[in-house]
């Protein structure tokens, strides 16, 4: 079965599309990815999802709007996908779309969390004629989970080794781990948000730059500056460090209000521009350096490194700093491109879905028990399709 996955991240950069060949099912599921393409934003709409994060400026008739703008925007990030594997529409079985995730807020004491993730499957199934899965985190959500880290079942699922026990760390947006026993073990997985991955550290390089630059190119700006210790210890305060896992975060603690208020204190602290986007890049180093230390079940033996801060070599070495001596390899020795890992995750998510699978870990999303995912839109090219079929 042919399955197109789109998402479009914390970071709000543009669109990541694949398409997957899936068959089998887990723990033995066949895979081959056809296509990966990733399909930038472009201005205006990056603006609208930007205003949408915030609740003075995310009103419900932009939410709205851009909920529509959005599903035509997947659509097209989907056609292209389809054309780049050399396949038509009419080829792919299904899409599974995450969409663009606008707010989250975990749960709290006895209180289900919430999660809104926006781009109308209607349209996305109109546009492309193909049946739509998606809404995907809200099923773990309404069973007492966090809806995250969903990529907790593909790493399970795909990147457990014999006897070594594996870290897969994501420095998208925000970080997040899942720690991976060997196959012989009858430990689980444990997965959960490390906190701050990317933006923090792109909203000081925006600063830095005076808005020439979304993101620090490189990691060049951090690696001419120094490092606050005063600034990273008051930021290691935070006190969604000091959790327990299974536990999610996102925009709302770790972006551009916590960006604005990194970059007034460093200046509160005649730091120059270099010296508070380096001390941002530590700040995400330590807090996944920290999360090993306090969380992990046992000794890493490797780390596999997802996300655009896996490109970031000041990064990548202040990360190295905190796990010492445990080896540190970029994602794509895995067989995977990072850059096209959770697209395939919405893919193999919608495949499960297909067939009445589960596809959370509750053990790493803190759900009640494991669910069926997604919300399903019937497209035209589908002429036969059944639950468990």
């Amino acid at each position: 079965m042919n399955v197109a996955g789109l998402i479009s991240g914390t970071s709000a950069d543009g669109i990541e599309a694949v398409v997957v060949s899936l068959s089998g099912a887990p723990p033995q599921l066949d895979w081959q990815l056809l296509s990966h393409v990733a399909v930038p934003y472009a201005a205006p709409l990056r603006e609208e999802i930007f205003a949408a994060f915030r609740p003075e400026t995310g009103t419900v008739d932009r939410l709205c709007r851009l909920n529509f703008d959005l599903g035509a925007a997947f659509a097209a990030a989907a056609l292209a996908a389809i054309t780049a594997a050399g396949l038509a529409p009419e080829d792919v079985a299904l899409i599974g779309s995450h969409g663009q995730t606008v707010w989250h807020e975990p749960p709290a004491g006895h209180s289900l969390g919430a999660t809104l993730q926006i781009g109308s499957a209607a349209v996305i199934a109109e546009r492309t004629g193909i049946t739509t899965i998606s809404n995907l985190r809200a099923r773990d959500v309404a069973a007492g989970g966090h809806g995250a880290p969903l990529i907790s079942f593909l790493d399970w699922l795909l990147f457990r080794h014999a006897s070594r026990t594996r870290a897969i760390q994501n420095i998208g947006g925000i970080g997040n781990v899942t720690f991976l026993p060997p196959l012989a073990s009858s430990h689980d997985a444990i997965a959960f948000d490390t906190g701050p991955g990317n933006m923090v550290i792109d909203y000081c390089a925006s600063r830095a730059t005076g808005g020439a630059d979304a993101f620090d190119r490189d990691g060049a700006l951090a690696a001419r500056g120094h490092v606050s210790q005063s600034l990273l210890a008051e930021l290691m305060a935070h006190p969604y460090l000091q959790e327990l896992p299974p536990k999610t975060t996102g925009r709302e603690l770790f972006g551009t209000q916590l960006g604005a208020q990194v970059w007034a204190r460093g200046k509160e602290l005649d730091l120059s521009d270099v010296d508070i986007t380096a001390t941002a890049t530590a700040f995400t180093a330590a807090t996944i350096g920290q999360a090993y230390r306090d969380f992990a079940p046992a000794a890493i033996d490797e780390i596999y490194l997802a996300g655009g801060g896996a490109h970031n070599p000041t990064l990548v070495d202040m990360l190295r700093a905190q796990v010492a001596p445990t080896a540190i390899h970029q994602h794509a020795e895995l067989g995977l491109p990072a850059s096209a890992k959770e697209a395939v995750l919405f893919a193999v998510l919608a495949y499960e879905t297909f067939h009445g699978r589960p596809g959370n870990l509750p053990n790493c999303t803190g759900a009640g028990h494991p669910v069926v995912m997604g919300d399903i839109t019937p497209g035209r090219h589908t002429t036969f399709w059944k639950m468990g079929g």
